[in-house]
């Protein structure tokens, strides 16, 4: 460990050694590494230190290395230090994040001190989940949605979501589906345009969520806490939420459970508004959102098509929704006024 990085993590803990380091995860393309660190004394017996060191090119695995893509990232680190500034402390218990302890940010090199979500009880990642583990996101996502309501997005994306239309020309260039290419314009249009926004995390898939064993769990403390804001911003709530149930459904179940899921997280979202005291008309805002979920499905599935044409998540579910979205608003276009 570079001296001046223990020297930020010691000076932010009170600890008074660096014991061991275990590399968690390298960061996507090569742009530095996630660590867990443990402490001897001071107020954490461990953290996550989030080291993003920037190259002078990207090593991205499927070709996607421009220029853009470049500064993509580095704004996104940009952002996520700035969320966990400033808006990361308005998180309750409701919707867990990490507890920033440190930012350190430079030219080409980023440091974040992060609570450690292990050892908060959050210690348990999921690749296969029951019922009660997509409710668990859910909630989760409600109460962030709920807490971030009207929120103007300020330092962060003023479009949330990794994948949203004006940072993916490329990407948009290389759709070969050529109604979705000429729709997508009007798709983003129909998100950006809604009336209720708030804070997206705009990667909410399940690898970034990190789960409290069931065991230990009374039904008083969260089953879940989420990492990664890199793509935190503005947004309609349907983009995490058609992102996170396609992250961990297959095509028949997110047909078979999608009415039931959406029942789920607006009864949640409602409540959490209430609890919140959140100044808005919840029937219309559920309505919007409502007719808003394909939008946000076929919004992804633009990006995802022109990114990976082969990708699994690329499936009939999909193509019949974003059809429907595609035809809805072609015709919503060309209505009469």
């Amino acid at each position: 460990m570079l001296p001046a990085i223990a020297k930020i993590v010691l000076s932010a803990t009170a600890a008074h050694t660096i014991d061991n380091s275990t590399v968690v995860q390298s960061l996507w393309s090569g742009y530095g590494q996630i660590v867990r660190l443990e402490l001897s004394g001071g107020t954490h017996p461990s953290v996550i230190l989030k080291h993003i060191k920037l190259p002078d090119a990207g090593n991205h695995p499927r070709g996607w290395n421009t220029g853009l893509s470049h500064q993509r990232k580095i704004r996104s680190y940009q952002v996520e230090a700035h969320w966990y500034q400033h808006y990361a402390a308005q998180c309750a218990n409701d919707c867990v994040v990490p507890v920033c302890l440190a930012v350190n940010a430079g030219t080409s090199e980023t440091v974040l001190v992060l609570s450690d979500l292990d050892a908060a009880g959050f210690d348990m990642r999921k690749n296969r989940v029951e019922i009660q583990d997509i409710h668990a996101c859910l909630d989760w996502l409600a109460s962030f949605h709920a807490t971030f309501l009207n929120s103007n997005a300020e330092g962060l994306w003023s479009c949330g979501t990794y994948w949203h239309l004006d940072t993916r020309p490329g990407e948009l260039a290389a759709l070969n589906d050529i109604a979705l290419r000429q729709a997508a314009p009007l798709i983003d249009q129909k998100l950006r345009q809604c009336r209720y926004q708030t804070l997206v995390h705009g990667d909410a898939k399940l690898a970034n969520f990190c789960f409290r064993p069931e065991s230990s769990s009374p039904s008083s403390l969260p089953r879940v806490a989420a990492v990664d804001f890199q793509y935190i911003g503005r947004g309609c709530g349907m983009n995490d939420l058609a992102y996170f149930i396609g992250s961990c459904l297959n095509e028949d179940e997110c047909g078979a459970m999608e009415s039931q899921l959406l029942d789920y997280y607006f009864s949640v979202l409602i409540d959490r508004v209430a609890q919140k005291k959140v100044s808005v008309n919840t029937a219309e805002l559920e309505s919007e959102w409502r007719e808003l979920y394909p939008v946000a499905w076929a919004d992804f599935h633009r990006f995802i098509k022109g990114w990976s044409p082969g990708h699994w998540k690329i499936n009939s579910y999909s193509e019949k929704l974003t059809k429907s979205v595609i035809k809805k608003l072609q015709a919503q276009r060309f209505q009469p006024s």
